[in-house]
């Protein structure tokens, strides 16, 4: 039986929209497509983009590292397939809009990486040094699987100017519709746990949690039962937090479970903290564990127009278009792709667009969704309701750096700590004049990029 329980860990501002999770909640996570080509992007990760290891023409092995940097902020690409190179070209990318990748003919006995694997019985945390794991997370180009991916190498590696004391293991997954990492935390539980104890060796936390939102109980009921089962002699605790968005964002959980407030400008580190998707945790423990880099990845494939959506154990690489075809595609009110979920993910036009690290979900939206979005939200003249100012989960004024960007007005906009926004999307979602709050300050973030980028 599982036990409902209320989340009193929070943040302020926040919103509630429509969960959706029902359409792939309950869907176990299923192999995705067999891969007949991949296209690898050498820019999955924030920091230094790989550069190619192989040319046209080359023979590559599955798990075979194609791509890499000597920067510190970096990680490797592998390729998911045994194949040979078929070229090095420019490809769509959701946030860079074209960017280097390497395409792949697969082989047809390319072998087929079956979802997770088994931690091993005899599993012992004392074979590895701290060292040793964070060159496994280096090796595997591991990144953040839950947001922007922020190399995890960087974020485990012991630094005695900012040592770290608190191990957060995010299992909020608080976007509409996605449910990939709620299908992780219910079906690769040993290795999400062996992945924290290897992260906190490695970082040196004193103190570990795994935050799971209070819609999750039997996600919470399963981690605390795996918890007790294994005798936790880390003492992690199991933190039921508030549902509400964007509860999964850094900043909010370290204020949700800590109390703690990392600064403008700052990342948790800085302050002691490191944060951990559920997905990069157990991808942690592969990597250590077995020797196996990140070359897979589970995607929701969801939204009402998806024939048969669900949960699924894709190759870093494939497309969006073969991966919603072996979905059984879309019916006749399909309008929108997304990449990720309806708040934060990106639209994008191609479907040949790959799928990367970061690609937890693909959504599909429906022409009515669309339509009505478009009669809805006519913009009005803003009539000052500061209702903006109350959700907003960085304590900012979107109003007043929107106004400052659309009047061309960017050293204002960067006076109200423009940078500091999320993006969450909260603002424009209830803001009564339809203004698209978040858009404007996408767009001013550009415009200083580009500003900076002439003056260097």
């Amino acid at each position: 039986m599982v036990v409902a329980l209320t989340g009193k860990h929070t943040f302020p501002g926040g919103i509630h929209p429509p969960q959706k999770k029902a359409l792939t909640r309950d869907s176990q996570i299923q192999p995705g497509p067999a891969a007949k080509q991949i296209s690898v992007l050498l820019g999955q990760h924030i920091g230094a983009i790989c550069q190619p290891l192989v040319k046209k023409g080359d023979a590559v092995e599955a798990g075979q590292r194609i791509g890499d940097c000597d920067a510190f902020v970096s990680a490797p690409v592998h390729s998911p397939v045994s194949g040979k190179v078929k070229e090095i070209g420019l490809r769509s990318h959701a946030v860079l809009g074209r960017a280097q990748a390497i395409t792949i003919e697969a082989d047809e006995n390319s072998p087929e990486k079956q979802p997770s694997f088994q931690v091993p019985a005899d599993f012992d945390l004392s074979k590895y040094s701290a060292e040793q794991i964070c060159e496994a997370s280096r090796a595997g180009g591991l990144v953040g699987m839950g947001g922007a991916g922020f190399p995890t190498r960087v974020k485990l590696e012991p630094n005695p100017q900012m040592p770290k004391d608190n191990l957060i293991i995010n299992g909020c997954e608080c976007e509409p519709y996605i449910t990939c990492d709620y299908r992780i935390m219910l079906e690769w539980t040993s290795q999400i746990i062996a992945g924290l104890r290897l992260a906190k060796k490695a970082s040196g936390c004193s103190q570990a949690f795994i935050a799971i939102e209070d819609n999750k109980p039997k996600a919470i009921e399963v981690v605390r039962a795996a918890l007790e089962s294994s005798g936790n002699p880390d003492q992690v605790k199991v933190i039921a937090v508030k549902t509400k968005y964007p509860q999964g964002g850094e900043r909010q959980l370290i204020k949700a479970v800590l109390k703690k407030s990392v600064p403008s400008g700052s990342i948790p580190p800085m302050i002691g903290v490191v944060v951990l998707n559920v997905a990069t945790a157990a991808a942690l423990a592969e990597a250590v564990i077995v020797d196996v880099p990140l070359t897979h990845r589970v995607v929701t494939v969801t939204g009402e127009p998806v024939v048969r959506p669900g949960n699924y154990y894709v190759p870093i690489g494939t497309s969006v278009g073969d991966l919603i075809e072996f979905c059984g595609g879309v019916t006749q009110s399909a309008a929108k792709v997304v990449l990720g979920g309806p708040m934060m993910g990106i639209a994008i036009a191609d479907l040949e667009t790959p799928t990367t690290k970061t690609t937890n979900a693909v959504t599909i939206l429906t022409k009515e969704q669309i339509g009505r979005a478009k009669f809805d939200r006519r913009e009005t003249p803003c009539i000052r309701c500061g209702r903006c100012l109350e959700v907003c989960p960085e304590n900012l004024n979107p109003t007043r750096i929107a106004h400052a960007v659309k009047h061309d007005l960017l050293d204002v906009a960067e006076r109200y700590y423009m940078s500091a926004c999320m993006e969450c999307g909260c603002c424009s979602y209830v803001c009564p004049a339809n203004i698209e709050i978040t858009g404007f300050i996408k767009t001013g973030k550009i415009f200083v990029a580009r500003q900076k980028k002439r003056m260097a």
